[in-house]
């Protein structure tokens, strides 16, 4: 049976140790999304939601959020950012629209960031439901996933298909 690296000897929870561990560049990508109404993507592209520039506060709030995500899951460490950088694009279907979110984050340290990348989506993608939801409740989060990772000694992932 494999051992886990997230308990002790005692069977309870414990940070991994990765002060042995060399620095590596490493880069992780997520994605998220959020699906809107046809109301909701006119007012955000034409920039007419009374809380302001919808996707601007959502691109800080991600960059906060990957900055911040060893203080909110638990067994994360507290790892100095290189970059982070959130993009977005349209896809529509009908009278739904899909905000598509690619969070990147880098660094060079002992430990991977598929954490902050996959916070950063996820807070982005919450943060533009919260600016929106006084127009329209009915917005759907998803899928959130990791696309690719590099560095580190499980070396590179990348997802083949898109969820």
């Amino acid at each position: 049976m494999a051992e886990f690296t997230h308990f002790n000897e005692e069977g309870r929870a414990k940070m991994v140790d990765v002060s042995d561990k060399p620095e590596t560049a490493r880069t992780a990508l997520a994605h998220s999304s959020i699906t809107v109404s046809k109301e909701i993507y006119e007012k955000i592209t034409n920039e007419e939601m009374k809380k302001g520039d919808v996707l601007a506060v959502a691109q800080v709030a991600a960059v906060m959020a990957a900055k911040r995500t060893w203080e909110i899951i638990p067994m994360c460490h507290p790892i100095p950012l290189t970059g982070i950088n959130v993009t977005f694009s349209w896809e529509s279907d009908n009278d739904q629209y899909t905000l598509q979110i690619q969070a990147t984050v880098k660094t060079k340290g002992q430990t991977g960031v598929e954490m902050e990348a996959l916070t950063a989506a996820s807070v982005c993608a919450l943060t533009v439901y919260d600016m929106c939801k006084a127009v329209d409740k009915g917005m759907v989060i998803g899928p959130t996933y990791l696309m690719e990772k590099s560095g580190g000694k499980n070396g590179d992932f990348r997802r083949l298909d898109r969820i």
